[in-house]
């Protein structure tokens, strides 16, 4: 962890998790903390550009996240750096936890993708999922994060995903 992010009030490092290893570290702007979902800030924190086909994120941008203690997903809301929102890229999860200035959280491969206008709501990596083995080394989280990926596709159809984050 960076002393900058852990030792300035209102900072978190982000610390997300794939198959026991870190797959990612970035310092984020704790914007709240309410006990259930926590919500920070932070600008993309990828290398240059990554292009999926349906949104490319890039330097500039800022990912608005949304984390909870008592669900099994992570929503971002992606913004552009003029702020013009790009669309919501979600990633299943086990739940967040938050200790030491860390938020930690782990990858369960699958995520979900919604366009800004709500007209594309793609489901992402099922095949990384399936081949992961989870649903033999750990049902239960299997059946969660598959119960959690259902749940957000039919909150970004029927348009409450906004309440969501609400």
């Amino acid at each position: 962890m960076s002393a900058n992010s852990a030792d300035t009030p209102g900072m978190l490092e982000v610390v997300l998790v794939k198959a026991g290893h870190t797959k990612i570290r970035y310092p984020a702007e704790l914007l709240d903390d309410d006990g259930s979902r926590v919500t920070v800030r932070a600008p993309w924190a990828g290398d240059g550009v990554r292009d999926f086909g349906f949104v490319r994120f890039e330097q500039g941008d800022v990912f608005t996240e949304y984390y909870w203690r008592d669900r099994w997903y992570a929503v971002k809301e992606v913004r552009d750096a003029e702020g013009v929102l790009k669309g919501w890229y979600c990633d299943i999860t086990r739940p967040a936890t938050v200790s030491g200035g860390e938020l930690v959280v782990e990858d369960l491969d699958l995520d979900l993708w919604r366009s800004a206008d709500g007209k594309a709501v793609l489901r992402l990596d099922e095949d990384e999922f399936a081949e992961s083995g989870l649903a033999a080394t750990d049902p239960r989280a299997a059946t969660a994060a598959e119960n959690a990926l259902d749940e957000l596709e039919r909150l970004a159809r029927e348009g409450d995903f906004e309440a969501l984050l609400a």
